[in-house]
């Protein structure tokens, strides 16, 4: 047989189905890791792959006829997920970045122009007798289409656009809040999701060209090349929802959420404390050396004093005036300054050093020590020999 069915376009769309259809199946069923991350992804997936359907069925020679044959109804249907798509994206970011979430009422918000679009489609388009739904289909084309419905097609990505910025707004507080639970920021790596987010904020800007580029070619006569536009987001979303699969499936356990009640009631918190937990977190630190592990959480500590994790953060944050990540890491410099000062380290690398101290990071070591020390761990070590044989 030497026909060929579909063509590249048609390919590009027909992975994006399969891969997502095929890794939502394996979310759902997965029984390891945050199960309401795990049914977000999926559901989000499950839009991914009735979006590309949707541009099957409507604009795909091989797909049209047949979904002609089965029924009328399945054009346009698909096409609701794409007032889905972004906010469980967005519902997804936030099970990924908050510890313990739950959904909540008000997150329905996010739903209501899906909503509104699926009781107008319900009474433009399915509530049609069969006959004319076929003669809409075989007479009428995107020319034809009711000017109405390109006003609505414009609303739509503008609204999957707003969305993406507050996928991308929640990343970034996240950022922000995340040194108050961790002491070494390498571990937990934005950049995989950042450029996701970002990605898709890129795709949903393009798509509002489209829209754009639609009606000034339908409506004012001014052609504009909108096809090319919409198969560049075609390519850029499988790319995407592949790199999504890759991703997550190797980066997700680095996800252990921030507590949401350490960044909302910081302002609450008591201005003192009680001086025999403070004691007593300065007494562990210094015996105890906790700060040397380099995978060293809020949580951990919390557990290894017997303190709870907001009480801790509390103490850090208002008595201390740092944050987790600060405050761990002057103890570690602390520590690389008595390392630095050693007979026997006068010839052990910076490297050696650093991960003596409970560093990850040579960045992060050499950023603090500057910082803290006001000179380059080198020169610091440098100063202090040359005082020494000086004296």
């Amino acid at each position: 047989m030497k026909a060929v069915l579909f063509n590249t376009h048609d390919l590009a769309l027909i992975f994006t189905v399969f891969i997502c259809l095929l890794f939502s199946a394996f979310l759902i069923t997965l029984k390891k890791g945050n199960k309401l991350s795990n049914y977000l992804l999926a559901c989000f997936l499950l839009a991914q792959a009735a979006i590309p359907m949707d541009n099957l069925i409507n604009f795909g020679e091989a797909f049209r006829g047949f979904a002609l044959d089965i029924s009328p109804n399945l054009f346009y249907t698909f096409g609701l997920a794409f007032w889905v798509e972004v906010p469980l994206l967005l519902l997804y970011i936030k099970s990924l970045v908050n510890k313990n979430y739950k959904l909540k009422k008000t997150d329905a918000l996010y739903f209501i122009p899906f909503v509104l679009y699926a009781t107008y489609f319900s009474f433009d388009w399915l509530a049609l007798e069969s006959a004319s739904k076929l003669d809409a289909l075989q007479n009428g084309d995107i020319a034809t289409t009711p000017l109405l419905d390109r006003i609505i097609y414009f609303f739509r990505e503008c609204f999957r656009f707003s969305i993406s910025v507050l996928c991308y707004l929640e990343l970034q507080k996240y950022q922000k809040n995340i040194k108050n639970e961790f002491a070494e920021l390498e571990s937990v790596d934005l950049t995989w999701l950042k450029v996701l987010v970002i990605g898709f904020l890129v795709v949903h800007i393009n798509a509002i060209f489209v829209s754009i580029g639609i009606i000034m070619s339908y409506e004012l006569g001014i052609v504009v090349d909108h096809e090319l536009l919409g198969l560049t987001s075609n390519y850029a979303v499988l790319l995407l929802i592949t790199s999504l699969i890759f991703f997550s499936a190797g980066n997700s356990r680095i996800f252990q959420g921030i507590d949401k009640e350490l960044a909302t009631n910081e302002c609450k918190l008591p201005d003192s404390f009680e001086p025999e937990k403070i004691n007593k977190i300065e007494t562990y630190l210094v015996q105890n050396k906790p700060y040397l592990s380099h995978l060293l959480t809020l949580d951990n500590l919390a557990s290894q004093l017997g303190i709870g994790a907001r009480s801790l953060s509390s103490i850090i944050n208002k008595h201390f005036g740092k944050n987790f990540f600060e405050f761990i890491n002057y103890y570690r410099i602390e520590e690389s300054k008595r390392l630095l000062i050693l007979e026997e380290n006068k010839s052990v690398t910076m490297l050696e050093i650093m991960d003596k101290a409970g560093f990850n990071s040579k960045a992060t070591f050499n950023t603090f020590f500057k910082k803290l020390v006001g000179k380059t761990p080198t020169q610091f070590r440098k100063d202090h020999w040359e005082k020494l044989n000086a004296e």
